[in-house]
């Protein structure tokens, strides 16, 4: 299994569209075999920081995930709400391995 962190920069402005994109991808990630942990809203320190993650059972499935997305509907949805909101400045994608016990 491997888990996705994203960590984003967002407008403090627009927290609140941010919440909304987010979300929109907490299914289209479950509809395409992943495993979805939520999307992480600024509470105290720094305003501007979201993070989100998201599991799938081995890299080549989340390979997978990202080639179907570029054709899904709901997705491109998704990305062109980020687009036209500008709720997100910039972000990060790193790869973790969890460990349970």
């Amino acid at each position: 299994m491997i888990t996705c962190y994203l960590v984003y920069t967002i407008d403090p402005y627009k927290v609140k569209e941010f919440e909304t994109y987010g979300k929109m991808w907490i299914p289209l990630v479950n509809k395409f075999g992943g495993t979805h942990h939520g999307y992480f809203l600024p509470h105290e320190g720094a305003n501007n920081k979201g993070v989100a993650l998201f599991s799938f059972p081995s890299l080549a499935e989340y390979e997978e995930y990202r080639e179907k997305i570029k054709t899904d509907p709901e997705c491109q949805e998704a990305f062109d709400y980020a687009h036209r909101t500008r709720c997100i400045i910039s972000f990060e994608r790193s790869f973790m391995k969890p460990v349970f016990s």
